[in-house]
């Protein structure tokens, strides 16, 4: 196997390839492309398997295209689906797009000739007659094969529209468009693209009687086995205004054990001795979760950079660690907690009652307020308050604005004083 196969193997990101796909990669430098639906105006983490593939292919020293659908977009991918997709408009597909296409050059290195091309399939689909299309390329694609496939085949009794149907014929297409243009000669996409992948290999040895290779990547489950990304409050964005940093960070921060080392492998850059060296801190010391804290950090900082990646650890580190000192915390993690945990605003020029912080940060009553006072449960700054306290110094406020107010172990709020 290629260096890039191997690498895949080991981190459990492959799943199947065609034949004489690891030989093709051992030859020489490859031009391989994946594909990514602008569905949405931002990837979710679902889509790190692929973009992961192909980080891991330019590292091995291949040439990664990555191609966004602002023309499939405009019929549908049926893999994976139930049911007919909804239409979305031109506009919608272009907005889309253009921040799809900011994501994905975070990812790669798109510099000198050989470096990575983003490119839309807007460019030759929107423009493509259906009359050539149907004698070009459906002349090349029999009904019953089309049927076995089983993005097809899976929604025969619910139904599926000749619109769905042909779009396996247009990322065929995709396949033999980018090979005419970039000299590409595989393709890179999750298992449910199995069929899409080998439509496009077979258009191209058809039709300019050259070969061409498909690798395909697992679709990931938790260890419990729900479907990875998804969460109470719906899908892990990779857009900073969908899913902040921070949220972004605890998503990988609280996996379960049973997926720590895995989403290591697959989800970051760390060599495999250090991955092991982890799963034996996390074998010794569960309780510490240096796993998950190196894949939050390792992940939050491949996505949003590394200087959002530390403001993250930092946050975090303040809300589960009643030791850390609020006094050497900067403006900045006042401010980002600001926005995670509840927030309570004061005058800046008049003293804050301990009952009406309590009651507008926790929305506890004056009787329960007065229950944790009692019970030594409350500090703020880290300072612990006494029983019969009733203000909050203004003098104690941490860049003259900032107060941390703790109840009990693990619940925090801030307090800011207004100016």
């Amino acid at each position: 196997m290629s260096d890039f196969l191997s690498e895949l193997s080991w981190r459990g990101l492959l799943y199947q390839q065609t034949e004489g796909a690891a030989a093709h990669f051992a030859a020489g430098a490859v031009s391989a492309y994946c594909g990514f639906d602008p569905t949405a105006s931002s990837l979710h983490v679902g889509n790190l398997v692929p973009i992961m593939g192909l980080v891991h292919l330019q590292r091995a020293g291949h040439r990664p295209i990555a191609l966004v659908g602002g023309g499939t977009g405009m019929i549908g991918d049926p893999s994976g689906k139930a049911s007919e997709r909804q239409l979305l408009t031109v506009d919608e597909i272009d907005a889309n797009v253009s921040g799809i296409r900011e994501q994905l050059g975070r990812f790669l290195d798109f510099s000198g000739d050989s470096g990575a091309r983003l490119v839309d399939n807007a460019e030759w689909l929107r423009a493509l007659n259906a009359v050539d299309f149907m004698r070009d390329v459906g002349k090349h694609f029999s009904i019953n094969v089309m049927m076995q496939k089983d993005s097809v085949k899976s929604r025969l009794e619910s139904g599926i529209s000749y619109t769905e149907f042909s779009y396996m014929l247009l990322q065929a297409y995709d396949f033999l468009a980018l090979h005419r243009r970039y000299g590409v000669t595989a393709q890179v996409g999750g298992s449910d693209q199995w069929g899409n992948i080998t439509a496009g290999t077979e258009l191209i040895r058809r039709t300019v009687q050259r070969d061409a290779h498909g690798v395909t990547l697992p679709l990931v489950t938790t260890s419990g086995g729900t479907k990875f990304g998804k969460t109470e409050s719906g899908a892990v964005w990779l857009d900073a205004a969908r899913t902040s940093p921070y949220a972004f960070y605890q998503f990988w921060v609280n996996v379960d054990d049973a997926d720590a080392l895995k989403f290591l492998r697959m989800f970051t850059l760390l060599p495999q001795d250090e991955i092991e060296g982890l799963a034996a801190a996390l074998s010794a010391a569960p309780h510490e979760r240096a796993a998950q804290r190196r894949l939050a950090t390792e992940v939050t900082g491949l996505v949003h950079g590394h200087a959002a990646a530390t403001l993250a650890e930092r946050v975090s580190k303040v809300i589960f660690d009643r030791r850390v000192d609020a006094r050497e915390l900067a403006a900045d993690v006042f401010t980002t907690l600001a926005a995670e945990i509840p927030c309570a605003h004061f005058a800046a020029d008049a003293p804050i009652n301990v009952l009406d912080a309590l009651e507008r940060a926790f929305g506890l009553s004056r009787g329960a307020s007065r229950k944790l006072l009692q019970q030594g449960a409350v500090s703020v700054n880290g300072e612990k308050l006494a029983a019969d306290a009733h203000e909050i110094d203004p003098t104690g406020a941490v860049h003259d604005r900032w107060f941390l107010l703790r109840k009990g172990a693990r619940e925090v709020a801030v307090l800011v004083r207004e100016a």
